[in-house]
């Protein structure tokens, strides 16, 4: 039902009288509205008693009541009223980048609706007859719109309000009929809400990948504080190693240096010696010349005679034809100093390329998991042995759980990063040992060939590794005792080490990871006691 403010102007709300809307309306006998009060008083103030607008006479005052339906009309034309001016005082005014009223023709207001009929915008007064007006409530209104004249078909002058789907573009009622005719058209509230919805499956697909590349983010920043520690750990250790390497070439030439000086110095000392011998015969050969000459000179015969015998015999001297220093030869002490110190340097250096040593920095504690242990199973209560017996347990048959194959997994998961474990195997006759991914099938017969990187020994000498690609027999120069196995995540490489002769036995290169690492054991059965040597995680003795 439509308001009285829709139906009626202010001037049929208003008292012949007084001028103003009606207070208290009543209704005379002729047909005639007043307020109560204004029609009283005109009354009582005239000696007739007759209708103020027609006239007409009553020879009894009329008995006056209060108009209910008009009073309520008023009551709402009066709250309407209010209502519109409220409205009025709180609209805005169109700013630049806004769309503003077409019928303001001074101070523009914002538009509320942009109307597909007239072609033209409207503020919340001037749409008003839009929605009074039988006629002009069939116009199609939205969102206040610029160039309305863009929603126009330029070719009929009609509205865009259809979509061909054949041409993927916007046409009117009467192009359906000429150039889109037997096209394939809906309406463009249906394209709409098709397109809506592929724009929010697009929206959704996009959010996810924002969402994985943020993750990827976390990954690589993750990834490169890895890399970081690994770097650092690398830097300190090399730091160690080379600082080992010139105490080592310092020690050596301050060892060479000493034994050069004792050898000089020995060599000065026998000099010294040879030197004071000398000095002491030419001390003793210059008294018997002065002696000589003292004789050679003198006229008395018998003095001459008498003494030639005794100073005539030569003092008792070395013979120095044969007495030499030798220079001491250094060629031999360095070269034997040298020989050496290559023989240390090639020690340390070795210590520096043991490619073990520097994986076993990675090592982790792994346990094993009895809610993945296959039934046959026995583990230890430290979870660090298994072995297969003979006796089936009843244990719940959950989804983890190996239903076959003698198979456990390490409680421990690794989704990045690096990480070493060791296991012993000596005394066994068969096992598999490597890593798996977390979604690897465990129920039933399991072949070793797909979400497994492992390497087995059977039959006691044959050792093979198993993965994506077909199994490879490995050739190991002694029988294994331990296990190693390595794991880098981010590089897709899974190698496996003779941890004995620190020699590498395979790897796993170009592996793709995208989800768990789990550590995969498999003692194999006990093959009636020949095999029933535990295999054993053991604790990694690291020496830097």
């Amino acid at each position: 039902m439509a308001s009285a403010s829709s139906l009626l102007s202010e001037e049929q709300f208003l008292c012949s009288i007084c001028l103003d809307v009606f207070t208290d309306p009543i209704t005379t006998p002729c047909g005639h509205n007043y307020c109560k009060a204004c029609i009283t008083h005109y009354w009582d103030t005239n000696d007739v008693c007759q209708c103020p607008l027609c006239n007409k006479s009553f020879y009894k005052r009329p008995e006056i009541f209060v108009n209910t339906f008009i009073s309520e009309m008023v009551d709402q034309f009066r709250k309407s009223k209010q209502i519109k001016k409220t409205s009025n005082a709180i609209q805005e005014h169109a700013k630049p980048d806004e769309v503003c009223c077409d019928i303001c023709t001074e101070n523009k207001l914002k538009a509320v609706k942009s109307c597909l009929v007239c072609l033209t915008s409207y503020c919340e007064t001037h749409l008003e007859p839009h929605q009074r007006v039988t006629a002009l409530k069939r116009h199609k209104l939205i969102d206040p719109v610029k160039n309305l004249e863009d929603l126009m078909c330029k070719k009929h002058d009609r509205p865009l309000e259809l979509f061909c789907k054949t041409d993927n573009v916007c046409v009117c009622l009467f192009c359906t009929e000429s150039d889109h005719k037997l096209h394939q058209i809906v309406s463009l509230k249906e394209e709409y809400d098709g397109k809506k919805a592929e724009l929010g499956k697009t929206e959704a697909e996009v959010q996810q990948m924002i969402q994985e590349r943020q993750e990827k983010i976390q990954e690589v920043k993750h990834s490169v504080e890895l890399s970081k520690k690994d770097a650092d750990r690398e830097m300190a250790d090399s730091v160690q190693v080379f600082t080992a390497l010139v105490s080592c070439i310092e020690r050596s030439q301050a060892e060479l240096f000493d034994v050069i000086e004792e050898k000089q110095k020995s060599t000065e000392k026998q000099a010294k010696g040879f030197i004071k011998e000398l000095e002491e015969e030419i001390t003793e050969l210059k008294k018997r010349s002065s002696e000589l000459k003292q004789v050679s000179h003198t006229e008395d015969h018998l003095h001459l005679l008498r003494n030639f015998p005794s100073i005539n015999i030569p003092p008792p001297t070395k013979d120095w034809t044969k007495v030499n220093v030798h220079r001491s030869s250094y060629v031999e002490i360095v070269s034997t100093a040298v020989a050496q110190l290559e023989k240390t340097l090639s020690q340390e250096m070795k210590k520096l390329g043991d490619e073990l040593r520097r994986i076993q920095q990675y090592a982790v504690d792994v346990t094993l998991d009895p809610d993945t242990a296959q039934c046959e199973l026995i583990l230890s209560d430290d979870g660090k042995q298994v072995s297969h017996g003979d006796v089936k347990k009843t244990l719940p048959d959950n989804k983890e759980r190996f239903s076959k194959e003698y198979a456990v997994l390490g409680k421990q998961s690794f989704s990045s990063g690096r990480f070493y474990y060791e296991i012993q195997v000596k005394g066994k006759l068969a096992w598999y040992l490597g890593v798996a991914r977390e979604s690897i099938t465990r129920k039933g017969s399991i072949a070793l060939n797909y979400g497994y990187w492992a390497i087995g020994l059977k039959n006691g000498n044959e050792h093979y590794s198993s993965a994506a690609d077909l199994a490879v027999v490995l050739t190991v120069r002694e029988k294994l005792q331990k296990v190693g196995v390595f794991v880098d995540y981010e590089e897709g490489l899974v190698s496996i080490y003779d941890v004995e002769a620190r020699v590498l036995i395979y790897s796993f290169t170009g592996c793709t990871f995208i989800e768990k690492l789990y550590p995969y054991f498999n003692p194999n059965s006990n093959q009636s006691g020949k095999n029933s040597v535990p295999l054993t995680i053991c604790p990694v003795s690291y020496t830097k």
